[in-house]
C-alpha cells in the first residue's frame, strides 16, 4: 500500500492508499459519515459507509473532533461534484493527534480573533489558498529572474546605512555601534549590480511604525532587481513583463486556489495584457483635482483614496511617473530638464490595491549623491562606501522593489494585507 499526499489522488484513482491528514471537518446522515480532509497540499472528502467498514471505524469517523491527526487508508476515487475532482472511501482509520475544543470552529469570527490565532487559522482552505499563491509568485519570481539573466545577491539584514533615512527604523546595538533591521536592501544591490550586471534580492524588511490600515505591515517580504547599463524606461518594461508573468503564472498552476478564495480568471486576464499605462506625477494631479479631490496639491504624496481613483481610470495597473524631489529618497536621478521632479515610477495596482513597485533610476554624478546625502542629514562617512560605486566606473543603472504581500493580497483578490503575510501580528508583539 502506498502512502500519498492529497494533491497527487489523480495519479491513484481506483488504488488503495495510506494518507496522513487532519480533520478540517465533519458531518453525518445516519449511515454515511463525510470527513473533510486537508493534509497541507489540498483538501478533498473522505466518504465512511456504515455497511462498508466495522462499527468501530464508523463509529470513531462520528466522533472525530476538529483539527485531529489521523492516518486514512481507502480508495482514492473520481468526484465530479467537488471543485477538486477527487475523493477517497474510506476503509480504516487511525487517530494519530487528538484535538479538543479547537478555538476556530467553522462559524463566522472576527478579524481580530482570527489575527490573534493566526497560527492556527493558516489551516482553513482560504489561508491555504493565499499561501499557495504566494508560494506561486516566489517560485515564478525566481524563474522569470534566472530566465532574464539576473543573479540571486543576499543583502545583509542588519545594517549600518539606510536608503531612506533611519526616522522609521529599528535601531539595535552592534557591538557598540549602530545597526538597523534592514528597510531595504537596494544599496547594497546596486553595489551588486556594479559586478554582476543584473541581480536580484528577495527578503524580510522592516519598518518601525505600527501598521494602520489593511495597506501596511511592520515586516514585509520585497523583491528587489538592480540592473546596470539600463535607463528607467527600459527598466519600466522589465517590471510590467514581471508582474503580467506572476498574474500569468498564478492563472496557469493556483486553479483550485482561485476557485477557494473565488478570484475572477477573467479580471486577472486583464492584467497580463501589455504595455501598462503610464502618467506623469503632474497628470496624476490634474486627474485628482479635476475629480473634486481639494484635498491634494503638488508636492503631495498620494494617499489610498488618490491612488484608488488613478487606479480606476484605467483596466490594468498604471505606473505613476517622475514624482517631485522632496518627497522622494536621495539616491534617484534627477530629471534632465526639470529641477524639481526625479525619475522614478510607482506601479499602482487595480481595485483598490495601491503601489505594488516602486522604482527609479539611480543618481551617477558624484557630487550630486553627496550633497543630496549631506541634504537628508545623512552621516556622509556612513555612505562612503556607496560614494565609491559613482567613483570607479559608474554606469547607468536602475531598479525596483515589488512588495510581495501587497501583490500576493492584489492577485489573490483577499481584502487584508495581513492575510498574505504567514505571521503578521506576531511583530505588534515583539515591537509594541
Amino acid at each position: 500500500m502506498k502512502q500519498i499526499q492529497i494533491a497527487d489522488s489523480r495519479n491513484h484513482v481506483g488504488e488503495v492508499v495510506k494518507i496522513g491528514a487532519w480533520v478540517a471537518n465533519k458531518r453525518s446522515s445516519g449511515k454515511i459519515a463525510f470527513l473533510q480532509l486537508r493534509d497541507g497540499t489540498a483538501y478533498f472528502q473522505g466518504v465512511v459507509v456504515k455497511s462498508e467498514v466495522p462499527e468501530e471505524v464508523f463509529q470513531l469517523a462520528k466522533g472525530l473532533n476538529q483539527e485531529t491527526s489521523v492516518w486514512i487508508i481507502g480508495e482514492i476515487r473520481e468526484d465530479a461534484r467537488s471543485k477538486f475532482g477527487y475523493e477517497i472511501g474510506i476503509q480504516n482509520i487511525e487517530v494519530i493527534g487528538e484535538s479538543h475544543e479547537y478555538p476556530i470552529t467553522p462559524k463566522e469570527h472576527g478579524t481580530d480573533f482570527l489575527m490573534d490565532h493566526r497560527h492556527l487559522w493558516l489551516r482553513s482552505s482560504k489561508q491555504h489558498a493565499i499561501m499557495q499563491i504566494r508560494n506561486e509568485i516566489i517560485r515564478a519570481s525566481y524563474e522569470f529572474f534566472n530566465n532574464h539573466g539576473f543573479v540571486k545577491v543576499d543583502p545583509p539584514i542588519l545594517t549600518g546605512s539606510a536608503p531612506e533615512g533611519t526616522t522609521d527604523l529599528f535601531e539595535t546595538n552592534y557591538f557598540d555601534q549602530k545597526a538597523y533591521l534592514s528597510q531595504s536592501g537596494q544599496l547594497y544591490m546596486e553595489a551588486a549590480a556594479m559586478a554582476m550586471g543584473r541581480v536580484f534580492s528577495f527578503g524580510p524588511t522592516f519598518r518601525a511604525e505600527k501598521s494602520k490600515t489593511r495597506r501596511h505591515l511592520i515586516e514585509f517580504w520585497m523583491i528587489e532587481p538592480e540592473m546596470a547599463f539600463m535607463h528607467q524606461e527600459e527598466s519600466l518594461e522589465i517590471q510590467e513583463q514581471y508582474v503580467a508573468y506572476l498574474v500569468q503564472n498564478v492563472l496557469d498552476h493556483c486553479d483550485y486556489a482561485l476557485d477557494v478564495l473565488g478570484r475572477d480568471r477573467s479580471v486577472l486576464e486583464k492584467y497580463t495584457k501589455l504595455p501598462y499605462a503610464r502618467i506623469s506625477y503632474d497628470e496624476a494631479i490634474e486627474r485628482l483635482q479635476a475629480n473634486g479631490f481639494d484635498d491634494i496639491q503638488w508636492g503631495d504624496d498620494f494617499g489610498s483614496p488618490h491612488e484608488t481613483f488613478i487606479a480606476n481610470s484605467f483596466e490594468q495597473p498604471v505606473f505613476i511617473m517622475n514624482y517631485p524631489k522632496a518627497i522622494k529618497p536621495f539616491y534617484m536621478k534627477p530629471h534632465p530638464t526639470r529641477d524639481d521632479v526625479v525619475i522614478c515610477a510607482d506601479l499602482i495596482a487595480p481595485e483598490g490595491y495601491g503601489e505594488i513597485i516602486g522604482g527609479s533610476e539611480r543618481a551617477t554624478d558624484y557630487d550630486y549623491l553627496l550633497a543630496q546625502i549631506k541634504q537628508h542629514g545623512l552621516d556622509e562617512k556612513e555612505y562612503a562606501w556607496y560614494l565609491d560605486l559613482r567613483k570607479y566606473g559608474t554606469v547607468p543603472h536602475s531598479g525596483f522593489g515589488l512588495g510581495l504581500e501587497r501583490t500576493v493580497t492584489w492577485i489573490a483578490g483577499i481584502d487584508h494585507v495581513r492575510e498574505a503575510s504567514p505571521f503578521p501580528r506576531l511583530l505588534n508583539r515583539i515591537y509594541p
